[in-house]
């Protein structure tokens, strides 16, 4: 086996290896609680595993998954780099996930594909000594909302008292074309735009009593609505040995942050 060849097979082994190794999990609600299902390869239906639209949160312990709101990776996919999600509704995919899928390493992607930044890992490493950082602010940060649009049947009224334009329009045409009929000269002019006068009122007149009586029509109506009642997560500032630091908590602290000797916060 030549050079290039073992090249070749010592990539494809790691490659494989990494996918070996990349797990991702998703949650029956927020905050990594209630039902989970678990996968080290792509899932094109979610129907199969009997989670199809049911995930709020989702750990990725690996590479980067590309996970779509439709079948067979279609549909509106966003990809998550390794990290914790505690939810999904900041992305637009709050009990949508219908498909999911690992992304080579060489695979290039848009910015505006990745999702927000995931939640750190708060986890204790080994024996590391810890201490209590206080916390200067706390900001609840929502989701972006959702324009929701509907359509509504909608009954106009043509009754009395809603003026007839159409009639008035065809009663001016009509008193015009008798006004031009009398009189000759400066004379025909005047009964012109008198016939017009007398004209529209007669049209709008009759439009009126020809009865009342209601259109039925479409409306389209839309309004934004938020699209979580909680905040996704917590932007929370903290201060340890005269230095500033900041994270995104997915629950409010208390009055401190525990925090290794590095400042990084720790659960």
């Amino acid at each position: 086996m030549n050079t290039l060849m073992r090249s070749a097979v010592a990539a494809a082994t790691l490659a494989l290896a990494a996918q070996a190794g990349a797990q991702v999990t998703f949650y029956e609600n927020d905050d990594f609680s209630g039902r989970s299902f678990t996968t080290q390869r792509q899932v094109a239906n979610f129907n199969n595993f009997g989670f199809n639209d049911r995930a709020s949160s989702v750990d990725v312990t690996r590479n980067r998954w590309e996970v779509c709101d439709d079948v067979r990776f279609s549909g509106r996919c966003v990809v998550l780099r390794p990290g914790r999600y505690p939810s999904l509704s900041a992305m637009g995919l709050n009990d949508r996930v219908s498909s999911v899928r690992i992304l080579a390493a060489s695979a290039v992607v848009d910015d505006d594909r990745y999702a927000p930044v995931a939640a750190p890992d708060f986890g204790r490493r080994g024996n590391e000594r810890l201490f209590e950082a206080p916390v200067t602010s706390v900001r609840a940060v929502l989701g972006t909302p959702e324009r929701r649009c509907w359509v509504e049947r909608e009954q106009v009224s043509q009754g009395r008292e809603s003026n007839n334009v159409p009639g008035a329009i065809a009663g001016a045409l009509l008193g015009g074309i008798l006004g031009h009929q009398v009189g000759g000269g400066t004379g025909r002019d005047v009964a012109t735009v008198g016939g017009v006068v007398a004209g529209a009122a007669v049209g709008s007149r009759a439009g009126r009593d020809g009865g009342g009586g209601t259109v039925t029509q479409n409306v389209q109506r839309c309004e934004n609505v938020s699209s979580n009642d909680r905040p996704d997560y917590w932007d929370v500032s903290y201060t340890f040995r005269g230095q500033p630091h900041r994270v995104q908590m997915s629950r409010p602290p208390g009055s401190t942050v525990t925090v290794n000797r590095q400042g990084e916060p720790r659960g």
